[in-house]
């Protein structure tokens, strides 16, 4: 229908280009007026049927062309959604990617730190075994090597677990630390 309604513009225009020399005519706007019309009235009329309204009219032929360009617009349509939904993932992952390699670099400063700390902290004990040597022992040096064995031994078992508690503060983070040291 609306093939035949544009040959039958084309048509009627070339004759109308022969026969009118003045296009600024009352009787051309008048023809324009009417042109413009009835094409509104097509697209009016098109756009009520590809939202599925007023098919009564419509014969089996129209009815099926009506629905093969509704599958063809359908089909371009998923192909656009498809699309975003493809460059949206493909953004998701770089995003995912920059994460994890954030995530992987905070891990190993973490691990930095609580080595610098555990160093720090046996750093601090020796420290104070020699300070507490030399206050108690006057010279600096115990009398007796299974006392400064001990000494160290129980120096080095607080460090440790000054470490171990500080470690268990970050690898459960489910569990708050009082839970975990009870």
């Amino acid at each position: 229908m609306e093939r035949i309604l544009e040959r039958y513009e084309r048509y009627s225009y070339a004759e109308r280009q022969l026969k009118e020399p003045d296009p600024d005519s009352p009787a051309s706007w008048t023809l324009e007026h009417a042109k413009l019309k009835a094409r509104m009235e097509v697209l009016q009329r098109n756009q009520r049927h590809y939202m599925g309204e007023d098919l009564d009219t419509l014969s089996m032929k129209e009815l099926q062309n009506l629905e093969h360009q509704l599958d063809d617009s359908l089909k371009h349509i998923r192909r656009r959604k498809n699309q975003l939904m493809n460059e949206s993932i493909s953004e998701l992952q770089k995003k995912d990617k920059a994460l994890q390699e954030q995530n992987n670099f905070l891990a190993k400063k973490i691990k930095e730190r609580e080595k610098e700390a555990a160093a720090a902290m046996e750093q601090q004990q020796n420290h104070n075994l020699n300070s507490s040597g030399y206050d108690n022992m006057g010279m600096g040096s115990f009398n007796n090597s299974n006392e400064m064995y001990r000494v160290e031994k129980e120096g080095a078992a607080a460090a440790a677990a000054a470490v171990t508690q500080h470690q268990n503060q970050f690898s459960n983070p489910v569990m708050p630390t009082w839970m975990l040291h009870s």
